[in-house]
């Protein structure tokens, strides 16, 4: 065993040592060899920059109407935010195949100062718009004479009428239609045997567009309204020490007498909906802008690798995802895709490959996502959620088509009335 006080010494002869110092001595006072010759290096010509997909985000700033709760103040990012974290996964993406992105923001205080930005940005050669906008000035610039070559990405609106008797060739909806979030609430509702509806619509434009479409729905999977009433309550004194009675009366008594399954509401400015709920005469669920809700991204929606979406963008924005921001998330997202699959940054090719049969998004839904056809609506499933919990996804099981089961959601190709000139 060698004394481990001393290192290894103590295990070689005296002698051995001293030949091996005086050979490293020698060693050392003998001459350097010559050194290897190397051909000198051929100096690399500067890379070229990779090319960019140049994407234009162009919003009217709108006053958001308040909620009547203070729990959910509309945020003043609401959209933007989803269509920066978009560019930063289009960015990453683009590094493994040298293809770079720009997102310019241009979020405008009026519809006139909207359509300048547009007119500037088509000259500077963007063809790639992703839009939010109130649904008259989307077509106000669909028709200008500059949006002839350009694309605009719809990330906001569900209206019927843009993807009907008003849709534009060179305009694509990203969010669902009111129409595809009324079959999906219909859907759930038959297979729950929930066949009774007690439909209850706000006064706003908004509200009675939303109504339509829950008509519209009912009749097409064979449920029935059996009492259409219109909210005409104003709980002005709702924040009073009595106002939570006065309601709780006032809806019982609007209630009283009708025999339903489900209250389904119309209420797209967070009126009254909320309050429907636990006060009706009657034990019965809610549904529709409130309660349970169809919606195309919700709170605590986790699946299908959404846990991440939802963390990335709460780390950026220190806020949670809502549907404008999925929006424009999405159509960010499905120019990048367009790039990667098509092979070109330029705007016009990303546009039109957006059009294309293979064209496919994947956006943590469970489901590839493309663009009809027939009126360039994005399809996807529906979620249905409440403010806690996810309910179920439509479609529902059962409900089947010759193409995509997604196109059970809104208006099939024979049901279209788009005919764009």
């Amino acid at each position: 065993m060698p004394n481990r006080r001393h290192g290894l010494i103590g295990v070689y002869p005296i002698g051995v040592i001293l030949s091996g110092l005086l050979l490293a001595g020698q060693a050392a006072h003998a001459a350097p060899p010559a050194a290897a010759k190397t051909p000198a290096a051929t100096p690399k010509p500067d890379a070229k920059p990779d090319p960019v997909a140049n994407i234009a985000y162009l919003a009217l700033v709108q006053k958001r109407v308040l909620p009547q709760s203070f729990l959910d103040q509309p945020p003043e990012d609401d959209g933007v935010q989803g269509a920066r974290l978009g560019l930063a996964d289009n960015i990453t993406t683009g590094r493994f195949i040298h293809q770079a992105y720009h997102l310019e923001e241009a979020l405008e205080p009026d519809a006139d100062a909207v359509v300048a930005a547009f007119r500037k940005l088509v000259a500077q050669g963007y063809r790639a718009f992703v839009t939010d906008v109130p649904a008259d000035l989307l077509l106000r610039l669909a028709d200008l004479a500059e949006a002839k070559d350009a694309t605009l990405l719809d990330a906001t609106s569900t209206d019927d009428a843009l993807r009907g008797e008003q849709c534009r060739r060179n305009v694509l909806h990203l969010l669902p239609s009111r129409a595809m979030l009324a079959d999906a609430l219909m859907q759930y509702l038959t297979i729950k045997n929930w066949r009774d509806i007690l439909l209850v619509a706000g006064p706003n434009p908004e509200d009675t567009l939303y109504a339509d479409a829950l008509r519209k729905s009912a009749r097409k999977f064979r449920l029935k309204i059996v009492a259409d009433k219109p909210w005409t309550y104003d709980p002005g004194a709702r924040r009073t020490d009595t106002g939570h009675y006065a309601i709780g009366a006032e809806v019982a008594r609007f209630t009283q007498g009708i025999k339903y399954d489900v209250l389904v509401v119309a209420d797209e400015g967070d009126n009254f909906g909320d309050e429907l709920g636990y006060r009706a005469t009657d034990p019965r669920p809610v549904a529709g802008t409130q309660g349970l809700m169809p919606a195309a991204w919700a709170r605590p929606f986790e699946q299908w690798g959404a846990t991440q979406l939802q963390a990335r963008f709460l780390k950026q924005a220190g806020r949670w995802m809502t549907e404008r921001d999925y929006g424009a998330w999405m159509a960010v997202r499905a120019l990048g895709e367009a790039a990667t699959r098509g092979g070109s940054v330029e705007g016009a090719a990303m546009t039109a490959y957006l059009r294309k049969p293979e064209f496919e998004l994947a956006a943590f839904k469970g489901a590839r996502l493309s663009f009809r056809a027939w009126d360039g609506q994005l399809r996807q499933p529906v979620l249905l959620a409440d403010a806690r919990s996810l309910v179920s996804v439509s479609p529902q099981p059962g409900f089947l088509h010759e193409t995509s089961e997604l196109d059970t959601l809104g208006p099939d190709q024979p049901e279209t009335t788009c005919h764009p000139k």
